[in-house]
C-alpha cells in the first residue's frame, strides 16, 4: 500500500512511518520538511494521487482554545480535500481519549477535527489515546530547575503501540470510531515527570498544579480515561524508565 502521513517527521509520525516501511507499504511523509504545509495546502497538490489512504498524526502544541481549533480545522480541512482529489479511500486520524468530555483549549481542536472527519465524504476512522509516556518531556527539558506539571490521571501509552495501531487500520479499512487505546498501568502525570526526571539523571523540583475549575476536576477523577472496552498496549511504563536510563 501506499500511505500519506501528515505529521510524519513529528513523535508518533516517526514510529507510524517505520511501521509502514517494516510492514512492507510505502509511506509518503507530508511535514514541512518535505515541503509540504498542512495549514496553507502548499506543496500538498498531488501528493495524495495514488495514496490508497492518508494517516494523520499532526500536530500543534498549545492550550489556547481559539490556536488549537485553527490548527486542526485548516490542516484537517485541507487533508480532507486533497484526499477527495486524489481518489484516497480512507482517512485515519489520531484523536484524544476524553476530548469529548473535558473542556481544556487544545482539546476543542480535537473536537473540530473529529467534526470535520465524520461529516467528509472520505471514508473514515478516528483512533483515540491516551498520553503518551513521553508526555512530560517538554517540561522537563526546559533549564529552570522548577517545573509545574498539572495533575492529571492517565493510563500512559506508548507512541510506538499507537503507531502500530494506526497503521493497522490504514490495512484493514475505514471502521469509523475505533477501540480506544491506552497503556496497561494507571498513573498520575506528576509522578511520570519525576521518574523521567531521575531516569533521566536530570535534578528537578516537579511541582504539582490542579488546573482550576471542571477542567482540572475532570483531569484528576478519570475524564481522560477510557471508558468500556478499550485496547491495552502492551509497552509499560518501567520499560519506557529503562529504556531511558540506558540511553
Amino acid at each position: 500500500m501506499r500511505v500519506a502521513v501528515a505529521g510524519g517527521t513529528g513523535l508518533v509520525g516517526k514510529y507510524v512511518v517505520a511501521e509502514l516501511r517494516a510492514a512492507g507499504h510505502t509511506p509518503v511523509i507530508l511535514a514541512r520538511s518535505h515541503g509540504v504545509d498542512l495549514t496553507t495546502g502548499e506543496g500538498l497538490a498531488g501528493k495524495l494521487t495514488g495514496s490508497d489512504a492518508v494517516i494523520d498524526v499532526a500536530n500543534i502544541v498549545t492550550t489556547r482554545r481559539k490556536t488549537a481549533v485553527d490548527f486542526f480545522s485548516r490542516t484537517t480541512g485541507q487533508l480532507i480535500a486533497a484526499a477527495r482529489a486524489g481518489g484516497v479511500a480512507h482517512l485515519v486520524t489520531l484523536s484524544i481519549v476524553g476530548s469529548d468530555e473535558v473542556d481544556f483549549g487544545y482539546y476543542f481542536g480535537k473536537r473540530a477535527q473529529e467534526e470535520l472527519v465524520r461529516d467528509s465524504a472520505v471514508p473514515w476512522t478516528v483512533v483515540r489515546a491516551t498520553q503518551f509516556f513521553e508526555f512530560p518531556e517538554p517540561l522537563l527539558s526546559s533549564a529552570s530547575p522548577v517545573v509545574m506539571v498539572p495533575r492529571m490521571l492517565t493510563r500512559p501509552v506508548a507512541a510506538q503501540d499507537v503507531a502500530q495501531t494506526l497503521v493497522e487500520h490504514a490495512v484493514e479499512g475505514p471502521v469509523g470510531m475505533a477501540p480506544e487505546i491506552a497503556g496497561p498501568d494507571l498513573l498520575d502525570m506528576v509522578d511520570m515527570a519525576r521518574r523521567i526526571a531521575r531516569a533521566r539523571g536530570r535534578r528537578r523540583l516537579v511541582v504539582p498544579v490542579t488546573l482550576p475549575g471542571k477542567v482540572g476536576k475532570a483531569m484528576t477523577t478519570g475524564g481522560l480515561l477510557p471508558r468500556g472496552e478499550y485496547l491495552r498496549g502492551r509497552r509499560t511504563f518501567d520499560a519506557h524508565l529503562a529504556s531511558l536510563r540506558a540511553a
